[in-house]
């Protein structure tokens, strides 16, 4: 299984490495490279002009040292990335995906309804919560040390604890 390099927020604009002041809005995002999805940071004036290519992304604001951590994602934004990842086929992002469907289910976002077997790939049927819908996730079968280390990784990517 591939490590990716996670680093927290540097405080400083990814692009400009301008730091960021206490309570100045940026963007936090997800950047695909070679080994794997990468967060960085870019101020609002640096988004506006270069707008660079992501995966995905969020506005937040720099805290204070002082002040407490607030959660910078909500469950509207994991299913988002949730579903962003669906046609992924590389296996890093299949278990990444895998992952995150558990943190839903443990939100109660998504429910378990069914699994079937082709080809020897089992998928999982989940029925999303308040919607009249189905999704389907790949099981890779992972181990219980690869779970957590994924739901590590992702914590120190969206700065949240899962």
């Amino acid at each position: 299984m591939a490590d990716w390099e996670i680093k927290k927020t540097l405080g400083q604009c990814c692009g400009t490495e301008r730091p960021f002041e206490v309570g100045e809005e940026y963007f936090a995002a997800l950047v695909e490279t070679e080994t794997g999805l990468e967060r960085r940071d870019y101020s609002a004036a640096y988004w506006a002009e270069q707008r660079p290519q992501v995966y995905c992304f969020w506005k937040t604001r720099m805290p204070s040292a002082e002040q407490k951590k607030k959660l910078f994602v909500d469950d509207e934004m994991l299913m988002t990335f949730f579903e962003r990842l669906a046609d992924e086929v590389d296996p890093e992002k299949i278990k990444f995906r895998f992952v995150l469907m558990l943190i839903l289910m443990r939100k109660r976002k998504l429910k378990y309804d069914a699994m079937k077997i082709d080809d020897g790939l089992e998928t999982w049927t989940m029925r999303v919560t308040g919607e009249n819908r189905s999704v389907e996730v790949v099981n890779p079968h992972l181990t219980e040390d690869q779970i957590e280390q994924l739901s590590s990784q992702m914590g120190q990517i969206l700065q949240v604890d899962f």
